[in-house]
């Protein structure tokens, strides 16, 4: 089933419209490297639409009506946004749903130490990642640091153009001939992961000793105590998260895509809650969910699996005189989702694992898996095919580029999303998203044109289902 390319099928408002969904997604890419940084926009963008935190109207018991918008927040890390429609909440909710994690590398409690007058920091890789592609890149380290005063600082190094950058090193080519023998898995491991941070020692002004044996970690803590008023036991109580230094950028001649860090799964993040801010007046609730730890099973008190969303809608419930817990289960099993993940887009340098009757293909619009999983659909979702007729449409009444595609070949590997977890309830769900190509790597890449239907498709779903 050909689909086509639909770069020859915009006008010029259409473009212009593109333009700008891009150019507000690339400053999303920009601010939002983190989980916590996400969640900071998506609270701002959204109190500046009229939406109101949950737990002040908890604490003053504010009814909840049609018309009201509101969000909750979970330690930062996750958010739920709804936006109260004509329907009674126990109908259901249409709901759009992805994460806001992406592959890195983390810094350990105890990461701080000095080898050979070198500085580094302690790592540990988060999610899949080649690890290979993470060394000799120019790195910025972003999180918190909380003090047991509780004072939170807010750390971000490397983004500006005066910052200084950081480095995990690699073996020179002239010293590999054993390493190149190795497999990709293990050409770089784990281990040596560690962050290059400082070289010079600490000098005689500050009080340098010639007995002094970490003059250089001593520097660094210097430096710390400086401009963070943190010591080394601070690291215990820091989140503190290694990615790519540098701006999302337009990537070709043409300008017709965009390079990145975190595109999976923040392209449909940010493409989501654009079109959950655009929605007014639906008739049933919509509802944003942007979660944490999908990259590492969806797991813990910011993952899909944790119980956050399921008590936001009981509190909502609560909050508009029903505080019956059939109706928190109706309101679930009642509702619909895109569980928005990124697709693997078809590369023709590496044909071999694409079966290209079933792949995803750049400017030919929002990708849907009617299920995931690896080889014979394990740990997948898999949809109703009721249920993908009426997306199909709810799609085509605002005239929405999209295509059905599988994550490569039968026994070339596979994945999973959040949706089989939200499929728990009862409700109906498929996967959608934007195709990738590179993904998991420090830099991915996405065609604008996709970005955009993506947008169109996620609002068409949250107006018309």
């Amino acid at each position: 089933m050909e689909r086509n390319n639909v770069w020859s099928s915009y006008n010029r408002d259409q473009l212009t419209e593109l333009d700008r969904i891009n150019t507000m997604y690339k400053s999303c890419l920009d601010e939002g490297k983190t989980e916590r940084e996400c969640v900071k926009i998506a609270v701002r963008m959204a109190e500046e639409k009229g939406y109101r935190d949950i737990k002040g109207l908890i604490k003053d018991q504010t009814e909840v009506k049609h018309g009201d918008k509101v969000y909750a927040v979970c330690m930062n890390k996750s958010i739920s946004l709804f936006n109260i429609g004509e329907e009674p909440l126990e109908r259901g909710m249409n709901i759009l749903g992805a994460h806001i994690d992406s592959p890195r590398i983390d810094v350990k409690q105890n990461p701080l130490y000095e080898s050979e007058e070198f500085a580094y920091l302690d790592t540990h890789y988060y999610g899949g990642i080649k690890k290979y592609q993470w060394v000799t890149l120019p790195l910025a380290i972003h999180g918190v640091v909380a003090k047991k005063n509780g004072e939170i600082k807010e750390i971000c190094i490397g983004e500006k153009d005066d910052d200084p950058v950081f480095a995990v090193t690699d073996l020179l080519i002239h010293l590999a001939a054993k390493q190149m023998e190795k497999k990709a898995g293990i050409v770089i491991e784990g281990e040596k992961l560690d962050l290059l941070i400082g070289s010079r020692p600490v000098g005689k002004e500050d009080g340098f000793r010639e007995e002094e044996k970490e003059a250089v970690k001593s520097n660094v803590l210097k430096l710390l105590r400086e401009y963070y008023d943190m010591s080394e036991e601070d690291f215990v109580s820091a989140e503190l998260e290694i990615v790519p230094a540098g701006k999302a950028r337009d990537m070709g001649l043409d300008r017709s895509m965009v390079m990145a860090y975190g595109q999976d799964d923040r392209v449909c993040a940010f493409t989501s809650l654009f079109a959950m801010l655009d929605v007014d007046e639906p008739q049933k609730t919509s509802c944003c969910i942007l979660v944490d730890k999908e990259e590492i099973g969806s797991v813990g008190a910011t993952g899909m699996q944790s119980r956050f969303f399921e008590n936001t809608v009981a509190e909502l419930l609560a909050l508009m005189g029903e505080t019956s817990d059939l109706k928190v289960r109706r309101a679930l099993q009642n509702s619909k989702m895109l569980s928005s993940d990124v697709s693997a887009a078809y590369d023709p340098m590496f044909t071999e694992v694409f079966e290209k009757r079933s792949s995803a293909f750049f400017s030919k619009g929002l990708v849907f898996n009617k299920f995931t999983g690896s080889r014979g659909k394990s740990g997948s979702n898999d949809a109703n095919a009721e249920y993908l007729a009426a997306i199909r449409k709810a799609l085509d009444e605002d005239h929405v580029a999209y295509q059905f595609a599988e994550l490569g070949k039968v026994d070339a590997g596979g994945g999973g999303t959040i949706a089989y977890i939200m499929a728990n309830y009862g409700m109906e769900v498929i996967d959608s998203g934007v195709a990738v190509l590179c993904m998991h790597a420090p830099w991915e890449i996405a065609s604008k044109a996709d970005i955009y239907e993506a947008y169109k498709g996620y609002k068409a779903f949250l107006k018309n289902m």
